[in-house]
C-alpha cells in the first residue's frame, strides 16, 4: 500500500497563495442599501422638481391672488397689523412677506397703505389688491416674485421628501419612491407650487400633520402629542378649509383603536394613550373570547364552559373596555386642538381679539358674487354636481388617474395593507374632496389639491406591484406608464397651470392632441385657474417684442394686473365687445374669456371660429383682425 505524503511546510523566501475568503453582507445589509437608494432617488427627483419648478416661476407673471397674499403678508410682517385678507389665515402670507423682507422689499408707507392699515375704507372693499400690484410693478415684478415664491417652492419640494418618508411606512419603499416620482411628475402640482396663493401649503401642511398623527399612533409620547398639535396649529393656519380635517382626525384616531397600528420598539404607556396593550393582553371587542362558543371551554383557562364564564359578561365588557379607550382618544383630539389653538394666536401675533381666527373664517367666500355661474363644458350655471370629478379626471394625466384606481383596488387585496394604513390612504381624501365638492367655489381644480398626494401614494403602490411581479409584461407597462408622465410634463412646460389631458381633445378635436395632451382644448371644458390665472403676461410681452413691436393690443382678461408693468399698450376689450364680431386690430384674449363667451346664449362664436396666431402660454389666444 502507498502511503499519503504529507504536505512539505513552505520553503523560506518562497510566497504563499492562501484561499479567498468569501464574506457575506451583514443580515438586512441589501435592505438597508436599497433603503438608502429609494431614499436618495427621492431627495433626487424633489431637488429636480425645485430646479424645474423655479425655472417655470422665472418666467410667469402674477396670477389672480398673489397681488393681495404678497401684499397683505408683508404687512403683517411689517407692522404686525391683520387687516388685509382675513379670509385666508396669516401662515403663508407670512411666510411669503419674511422671504420679501429678506429680499429687501420693505411695506410701502404711503397715505394709501396707512389708510388701508386703519381700515378707513368701506366695507366690502379690497384695496390689498391694488396695493399688491404696486408693491410688484415698484419693485420690479421678476424681483418682488422671485422672493414672494421662495418659500413656496421650498414647502412644495419637501413635501416631495415627506410623501416618500411617509409612504415608506404605509406602502413599502419602493412604492414610496415612485409616489414621490408621481408627485413630481404632476402638471397640477408643478403649476401651483410656486404661486403665492394657499392651495400649496395647505398640501403640505396636511400630509405633515397627518404623517405626525401616524407616528402617535405607533407611539403615543407627550412629546409626539404636542408635536401633532403643532402640526395642526400650522395646517389651520394654511387655509381655513383644513377644518375639514379635524373630524378625519377624530375617525382616525378612534379607528386606531380597533385597528391598532404597528408599535415602535421601546413603547411605554402614557396616560393619553388609548392603545396600549399589555403583554398577553387582547381587545374584547375581538379577541380570542369572541371566537369560543357557548359550550365550548372558555379560553381565559378556567376550565368553565363559555357562556358561564365570559359569555355572559363578554358584550358588556367590550363596551366598557370600548367607552374607556374612545374616550382617551376624545381627550387626545382635545389636547391636540389646545396645542393648535396656542399655535395659531402665535401665528396672529397674539392679537387682543382672541377670535381673529374665528372671525377669518366667517368671511371665506363672504367677497364672492352671490349671481357667479361656474362653467363647464360651454355651459354657464350655479353649480354643477360633477364638477370636481370631472376636473380630476380632465387636468391630471391619464396614466396618474389609471395608477391611482388600480392602487385603490391592490389597497384592498394586498394582506400586507392593513386596515389602518387603507383608512389614511382613503379617509383623507375622501373626505377632503366631498367637502370641497359641497362647499368650494367651483372656480378650479387646485381647490382638492390635498387629495392628490394620496392618489399618488396609491399610484406609487400600483407601480411597485407592475415591477416587482414576476410576469414581465408588467415591468414594461411601468415603464411606458411613467414614460408617458415625463412626456406629459415635458410637453406642456414651462405652462403646467394649463395642463389637461388627451380626453379633453378626444371627443372634440382629437387632431389637437399632441405631447402637450389635450391642453389646446381645455377652454372647451373649464374656465378660470384651470386654464388661466393671469400668469402669461410675460411670456406675452416676449412674444409682442418679437412678432408685434410698437402695436397696442386690445386685452381682454378677468385678470386685474396691470400690463404696463410689463411695458405693454393695452385697451381694454370687454366681454360685450367680443361677444359681437371684433373691431381691427391685435386682440390678445385669455382662455378663460373664451370659455365664458362660448357659454353665454346668442354670443358670436368668432372666438373659436377665427384662426389665432399665437398661443400664448397655453393661456392667451392672440387674434390680428384685418
Amino acid at each position: 500500500m502507498s502511503k499519503s505524503r504529507k504536505p512539505s511546510p513552505p520553503q523560506s523566501g518562497i510566497a504563499t497563495s492562501h484561499p479567498t475568503v468569501l464574506r457575506e453582507p451583514p443580515p438586512g445589509a441589501d435592505r438597508i442599501l436599497s433603503s438608502r437608494v429609494f431614499g436618495l432617488a427621492a431627495v433626487a427627483l424633489s431637488v429636480i422638481f425645485f430646479f424645474v419648478t423655479l425655472s417655470e416661476s422665472l418666467v410667469k407673471s402674477p396670477a389672480m391672488d398673489e397681488p393681495p397674499h404678497l401684499a397683505s403678508g408683508l404687512s403683517y410682517v411689517s407692522t404686525g397689523i391683520f387687516r388685509g385678507n382675513l379670509q385666508h389665515p396669516p401662515l403663508l402670507k407670512e411666510l411669503s412677506g419674511l422671504s420679501l423682507l429678506l429680499g429687501g422689499i420693505r411695506w410701502p408707507w404711503t397715505p394709501e397703505t396707512e389708510s388701508f392699515l386703519r381700515g378707513d375704507y368701506p366695507k366690502g372693499t379690497q384695496p390689498e389688491w391694488e396695493i399688491g400690484s404696486k408693491i410688484i410693478a415698484s419693485n420690479g415684478p421678476d424681483r418682488t416674485l422671485f422672493w414672494a415664491r421662495l418659500p413656496f417652492l421650498l414647502i412644495s419640494s419637501l413635501l416631495g421628501i415627506l410623501i416618500y418618508v411617509w409612504g415608506r411606512e404605509l406602502a413599502g419603499e419602493l412604492a414610496a419612491m415612485f409616489a414621490t416620482f408621481l408627485y413630481v411628475t404632476d402638471p397640477t402640482i408643478m403649476g401651483l407650487a410656486f404661486t403665492v396663493t394657499m392651495d400649496a401649503g395647505l398640501t403640505a401642511f396636511a400630509v405633515l400633520f397627518l404623517f405626525t398623527l401616524w407616528k402617535y399612533m405607533r407611539n403615543p409620547t407627550p412629546q409626539r402629542l404636542a408635536f401633532c398639535g403643532f402640526a395642526l396649529g400650522l395646517v389651520l393656519c394654511a387655509k381655513f378649509s383644513a377644518l375639514l380635517l379635524l373630524p378625519v382626525a377624530g375617525l382616525l384616531l378612534l379607528a386606531a383603536v380597533v385597528w391598532p397600528a404597528e408599535s415602535q420598539p421601546g413603547r411605554k404607556r402614557t396616560i393619553l394613550d388609548p392603545y396600549y396593550l399589555e403583554p398577553g393582553e387582547t381587545p374584547p371587542l375581538f379577541g380570542s373570547l369572541q371566537k369560543a362558543g357557548r359550550n365550548d371551554p372558555c379560553p381565559c383557562g378556567s376550565g368553565k364552559k363559555y357562556k358561564a364564564c365570559h359569555g355572559s359578561k363578554a358584550g358588556a365588557s367590550a363596551v366598557s373596555w370600548l367607552s374607556e379607550r374612545w374616550g382617551l382618544c376624545a381627550a387626545t383630539l382635545l389636547a391636540m386642538c389646545v396645542v393648535a389653538a396656542v399655535v395659531i394666536e402665535a401665528l396672529y401675533f397674539f392679537p387682543k381679539d382672541p377670535f381673529l381666527y374665528v372671525h377669518g373664517a366667517k368671511l371665506v367666500n363672504a367677497d364672492h358674487s352671490p349671481d357667479y355661474q361656474a362653467y363647464m363644458a360651454g355651459e354657464l350655471r350655479p353649480r354643477f354636481t360633477s364638477y370636481f370629478a370631472v376636473a380630476y379626471l380632465l387636468k391630471e394625466p391619464l396614466a396618474a388617474i389609471l395608477l391611482a384606481f388600480a392602487g385603490l383596488v391592490l389597497s384592498f387585496r394586498k394582506k400586507s395593507v392593513t386596515a389602518l394604513q387603507r383608512l389614511f390612504l382613503l379617509a383623507p381624501p375622501v373626505v377632503f374632496f366631498l367637502g370641497t365638492a359641497m362647499l368650494a367655489d367651483q372656480i378650479g381644480v387646485r381647490y382638492i389639491m390635498p387629495v392628490l398626494p394620496f392618489a399618488h401614494l396609491l399610484g406609487g403602490l400600483a407601480l411597485a406591484t407592475l415591477f416587482t411581479i414576476t410576469a414581465k409584461w408588467g415591468r414594461w407597462v411601468a415603464v411606458a406608464l411613467c414614460a408617458w408622465l415625463v412626456l406629459a410634463v415635458a410637453g406642456v412646460y414651462p405652462d403646467h397651470l394649463s395642463y389637461f389631458n388627451e380626453s379633453a381633445c378626444l371627443m372634440s378635436d382629437p387632431a389637437q392632441i399632441g405631447l402637450d395632451g389635450g391642453s389646446k382644448c381645455g377652454f372647451l371644458w373649464l374656465d378660470d385657474s384651470n386654464v388661466d390665472w393671469g400668469q402669461g403676461l410675460r411670456q406675452l410681452k416676449l412674444w409682442l417684442d418679437h412678432h408685434a413691436k410698437g402695436r397696442t393690443i386690445r386685452y381682454s382678461s378677468q385678470y386685474p394686473f396691470p400690463t404696463a408693468a410689463y411695458g405693454i399698450a393695452s385697451v381694454v376689450a370687454g366681454v360685450p365687445e367680443l361677444e359681437k364680431q371684433p373691431l381691427s386690430g391685435l386682440y390678445v384674449v385669455s382662455a378663460s374669456v373664451i370659455a365664458r363667451v362660448q357659454g353665454i346664449p346668442g354670443a358670436s362664436d368668432w372666438l373659436r371660429r377665427t384662426p389665432t396666431v399665437a398661443v400664448v402660454g397655453h393661456a392667451l389666444y392672440v387674434y390680428d383682425i384685418p
